[in-house]
């Protein structure tokens, strides 16, 4: 699995791109504010549906435009797949082949992406919901059907909520909780599935990045002595009053060890990065073993926060993936690459290829 060709038109700075893409090894290098973030952030729209920046839409279509187009070819074991996304006032537009496509999820399936940019730190220090998502994303990939189970309880979530807003009695909000109950027990279970099933990669690769032991405790989202029916009964004062659902899955956290001590409040910004680098690395490890093929790797300036040495650690584990990379930088010096890499030169949002 590799994207072979991509299009960006209209996409933040960028006007018109065309690249064609190495599998194995790209660098995308130029001077700060050249658009060199903007073209990795195109191709993980493709892939994603959604800006991992955290852009609106509105925010992503270059000034003076009415919508922005990106179009790639990615090779699957099978054949080569087209696929399109357009962007306007209108909403999300999706095509593969030609065909429009009414889920988002249909881009993960296809180009199955992972991205670690200067903000990726925000797994570690950010809140826990950042790390839910983290199990999320390795669940709906090694766990067939994990998307519907995790559909089905976000609705049965929903639902209960709105009751409880509504001023629901307690009888009533009792006729969401069986749904919920075995929802959320689907989607609890599986994340200790996949955790389990990530176990070894996340030591093994916390160990090449950090250099001492990290672990990883899952929390969830209720009291550990207590069945997720009983919590739902001892909150309920609480959930009336907040409208909300205080016990469940919606709850969990994935608490992270360093050196044997809690990771976030310990370890420093460049810690903060290795750490979460072993989180993405280690889950696209596990992924490429589940699906049985390689995923793309977006690399956004990993030199920066990081001296030579840890940077040389974390590109040694990055090439061992076998994963494709495409990668941003400086210049075009700054990373090397284990064999050879397509060059493409960013300056003023276009985009130029050198080798």
């Amino acid at each position: 699995m590799a994207l072979r060709h991509f299009q960006a038109t209209n996409f933040r700075c960028l006007t018109s791109i065309s690249l064609e893409v190495d599998p194995r090894y790209n660098l995308i290098y130029g001077p700060n504010a050249s658009g060199k973030t903007s073209v990795l952030e195109a191709i993980a729209y493709l892939g994603r549906g959604k800006s991992f920046r955290g852009a609106s839409p509105q925010n992503l279509i270059r000034h003076g435009a009415s919508e922005f187009l990106l179009c790639g070819k990615v090779d699957t074991r099978r054949r080569q797949v087209t696929v399109g996304v357009r962007n306007s006032k209108e909403g999300l537009e999706v095509q593969i082949d030609g065909d429009r496509e009414t889920r988002a999820a249909a881009l993960v399936e296809i180009l199955p992406l992972q991205v670690l940019d200067p903000e990726v730190h925000s797994l570690v220090a950010g809140g826990p919901e950042h790390r839910r998502r983290y199990l999320d994303w390795m669940a709906f990939h090694v766990e067939p059907g994990y998307q519907q189970r995790w559909r089905r309880f976000r609705r049965a979530l929903r639902q209960r909520n709105a009751a409880l807003r509504e001023g629901a009695n307690k009888i009533s909000i009792s006729a969401w909780d069986r749904e919920f109950l075995e929802a959320a027990e689907e989607v609890d279970q599986t994340r200790r599935r996949v955790l389990d099933i990530a176990h070894t990669a996340l030591e093994q690769t916390g160990a090449a990045l950090l250099g001492c032991a990290v672990g990883f405790e899952y929390l969830q989202g209720w009291a550990a002595e207590r069945g997720l029916e009983e919590s739902l009964e001892i909150a309920w004062e609480r959930d009336q009053q907040t409208g909300t659902t205080q016990a469940g899955p919606q709850r969990a956290e994935l608490r992270l060890i360093y050196d044997e001590r809690r990771a976030k409040p310990l370890v420093s910004r460049g810690q903060q990065k290795l750490f979460a680098c072993t989180m993405i690395l280690a889950a696209t490890e596990v992924v490429q073993l589940a699906l049985e093929r390689p995923l793309l790797l977006l690399l956004d300036d990993p030199a920066a926060e990081l001296d030579e040495e840890a940077l040389d650690r974390l590109m040694s584990r990055v090439f061992g993936l076998g994963s494709q990379i495409i990668a941003t930088a400086l210049g075009a010096e700054t990373l090397v690459f284990p064999g050879p890499a397509a060059m493409f030169h960013v300056k003023q949002g276009e985009l130029q290829k050198t080798a």
